[in-house]
């Protein structure tokens, strides 16, 4: 029996088949923490996954310079925020990227009406959480898009709001659609909602020293001018903290958006401190984690999620080499 379809003629069973489909090919990590997520959870972390890749994708172009970057930001804003048609962003954008290497991200963009048909499909309260986060983020990269330089950005002060638009808004989303899911939740993150920010920090954190050479490669960095990888580790090891903090506020009943973000945090950990073993490297690649290791991580989690003390101990474990950073 063929799958039903909605009045506009559209099969939203496909629809979900494709950004499932798509999730795993453009991104590794995040094809295995957010389907721990609740069913109705799942559904809208992954769309606004998708949508910040799609911004993401048009940030990492190298051939594009900042006014068309900013150009294709605002024409992808407008289009989710449904101030004008998707194909009015999806055919210049493509054009403009007739040369980008991606062929996966390429086909995300082109499936742009896809992802947005999901969203509609979501609860207004959820599309209003991630409609901010996409005008934050959008907005936000649109504003760096004239600082990116060999020499880094100006000063720490800088870096976190760099940080703040680019995944510590991704926290303040998590927070948001997990308290509209989760009253437990809701209550138990009240006045403890800066502890999300620092999530979301602490994963991009992870991301810009991980994606350093490569940054490096195209005459881009976005490390504050002025400080060393050291420095850096040090930080992201105070973020980290407080992002145990914030996965401890989850009631343990919530197991499935426990495990989402102890999987995620943890890979960070991991992934940090074998950065902190070593003086430079010059390929991501040399900081893979191997598949094994990730995978008897994910095991893990099942049974550490349970206990605050548990997730502490791999804490202090792991974060060993972050903490003889100097």
């Amino acid at each position: 029996m063929s799958s039903p379809k909605n009045h506009f003629g559209y099969n939203p069973n496909s629809d979900l088949a494709y950004q499932k489909a798509i999730l795993g090919s453009v991104s590794r990590t995040f094809a295995l923490t957010i389907p721990l997520l609740p069913t109705s959870i799942e559904k809208v972390v992954g769309n606004t996954y998708l949508l910040c890749r799609i911004v993401d994708t048009i940030e990492d172009a190298a051939n594009l310079d900042p006014d068309t970057k900013q150009r294709l930001s605002k024409l992808f804003l407008d289009a989710v925020l449904e101030k004008s048609s998707v194909e009015s962003f999806v055919d210049p954008c493509l054009a403009a990227l007739s040369d980008y290497g991606n062929s996966d991200e390429l086909d995300l963009i082109a499936h742009t009406p896809t992802v947005l048909r999901i969203l509609h499909t979501c609860s207004k309260a959820d599309q209003a959480a991630v409609s901010r986060c996409i005008s934050v983020m959008s907005e936000g990269m649109s504003y760096f898009h004239s600082k990116q330089n060999a020499a880094g950005l100006k000063d720490l002060n800088e870096f976190e709001k760099y940080c703040y638009v680019v995944a510590g808004v991704v926290g303040e989303l998590l927070t948001t659609i997990f308290s509209n899911h989760s009253p437990a939740f809701a209550k138990q993150i009240k006045s403890h909602e800066n502890l999300a920010i620092a999530f979301g920090q602490a994963l991009q954190m992870t991301n810009i020293l991980k994606d350093s050479p490569e940054d490096r490669a195209r005459g881009v960095s976005w490390k504050p001018a002025g400080m060393d990888q050291n420095q850096l580790l040090q930080i992201a090891y105070r973020k980290l903290q407080e992002s145990l903090d914030y996965i401890a506020l989850i009631p343990k009943k919530e197991f499935g958006m426990r495990r989402f973000c102890f999987l995620a945090f943890g890979l960070a950990v991991m992934t940090l401190s074998k950065i902190a073993q070593q003086e430079s490297f010059n390929d991501k690649d040399e900081l893979k984690l191997k598949r094994k290791t990730v995978m008897a991580f994910y095991v893990f989690t099942k049974f550490a999620v349970a206990s605050d003390s548990l997730m502490k101990v791999f804490f202090f474990a792991a974060s060993r080499p972050l903490r003889k950073v100097r």
